[in-house]
């Protein structure tokens, strides 16, 4: 029983290796390539990839959450101009989703020095005050999740740093985000309708 658990860990050690390489590879060729710097070569991208379109548009999604390098809420904008309302709205939904776990769980897992490195000093600082509220974290957290404009990605990783259980996480994500993804996807992509531009 013992061994089978070392295999099995050993196993899920591996893919995870392997994931990690994997997203790394995609990140710096997505970067030299200019895919997560401009939004027009993000859209020609995706338009390329065929019926592979909507997984590496949930992809780019998942990596836009952890490492977030477009202006806040253009991604999900481009879900509903390259897939329509209802699509656009599901795959933006799907990799937010992934993602906000994902920045959860590597925030759990390497602590706050992890995030203050990679968090704007400003934002760290008018938030992480929010540990101290005890109990009123996890209510302060699900408004922030439900409430357009709040730090969404860095809400999730100080969230992995409280004592919040992750099932308790992925519920409030799930109830609470849809409100701030509609206003982000279809706000910004009937503004960018207006302007007659997609950037």
């Amino acid at each position: 029983m013992l061994k089978n658990k070392v295999f099995i860990g050993r196993i899920i050690n591996l893919f995870s290796i392997i994931g990690l390489i994997g997203t790394i590879l995609f990140c710096v060729y997505g970067y030299q390539a200019g895919i997560f710097t401009s939004s027009n070569k993000m859209q020609l991208f995706v338009e390329g990839t065929g019926i592979w379109g909507p997984l590496i548009f949930v992809l780019i999604q998942i990596i836009q959450v952890v490492l977030p390098v477009l202006p806040g809420g253009i991604s999900c904008a481009y879900g509903v101009i390259l897939f329509g309302p209802v699509y656009g709205f599901i795959y933006n939904y799907v990799g937010i989703i992934i993602g906000s776990i994902f920045a959860f769980l590597i925030a759990r897992q390497y602590g706050k020095p992890f995030i203050q490195k990679i968090t704007p000093a400003r934002i760290y600082h008018k938030y992480s005050s929010w540990l101290d509220k005890g109990n009123w974290f996890d209510k302060l957290f699900a408004l922030g999740i439900f409430l357009p404009g709040a730090p969404d990605d860095f809400l999730c990783m100080l969230a992995g740093i409280t004592k919040m259980k992750l099932g308790r996480f992925i519920l409030i994500l799930i109830v609470c985000k849809p409100a701030a993804l509609f206003v982000y996807s279809m706000g910004l992509s009937t503004a960018m309708g207006w302007l007659g531009t997609y950037f």
